[in-house]
């Protein structure tokens, strides 16, 4: 995040405000996850975005250290595969399950037996300057829808890329 601006300067507590949109070049993906973990606490995560970096990585890797993710499941688009099996080593290390789809969407659902958030947003899982904007909701009802839709999206429009890879790795 950018240093000269607090997320609390642009963001509301979960507890506070149901939902809140922001439109922000001070923000990326995993401030706002290590923000929403800080206030739900150890949750299960899953994500979508057309690609995804190293840097994003790198955070969410420190982020799992801090015990604040359960679980981690993304959804990239195929069209990144190439970025993906370079960074797999990594993605491997830090995510428990990755698929891969024809996906645009960026979406970011956290979930334990107290909360579910979810965030849409316009920022891929990568680090950059550009204003990103995003709606952060805590309604169980647009959790669940969204939740319901990825759920189609992993188990009938996804190859498991885990799974892919695995059988890659044994054939050589």
């Amino acid at each position: 995040m950018n240093r000269t601006a607090a997320i609390s300067d642009i963001l509301i507590p979960l507890h506070r405000r149901s939902s809140q949109v922001y439109l922000s070049n001070a923000l990326q993906v995993a401030d706002i996850l290590r923000w929403i973990l800080g206030q739900t606490g150890p949750a299960d995560i899953r994500m979508t975005s057309f690609s995804i970096s190293e840097e994003f990585l790198r955070r969410i890797f420190f982020i799992g250290k801090e015990g604040l993710v359960r679980s981690l499941d993304i959804v990239l688009d195929f069209k990144a595969t190439n970025k993906t099996l370079i960074l797999w080593p990594f993605i491997a290390q830090t995510v428990d399950n990755c698929y891969l789809a024809d996906n645009h969407s960026k979406i970011l659902l956290v979930s334990n037996d107290t909360w579910k958030v979810a965030v849409v947003m316009s920022q891929n899982l990568t680090r950059g300057n550009r204003y990103e904007s995003g709606f952060i909701t805590v309604d169980h009802c647009i959790f669940d829808s969204l939740d319901k839709q990825l759920k189609y999206v992993i188990s009938n429009q996804s190859v498991p890329f885990h799974e892919v890879f695995a059988r890659t790795i044994d054939r050589n």
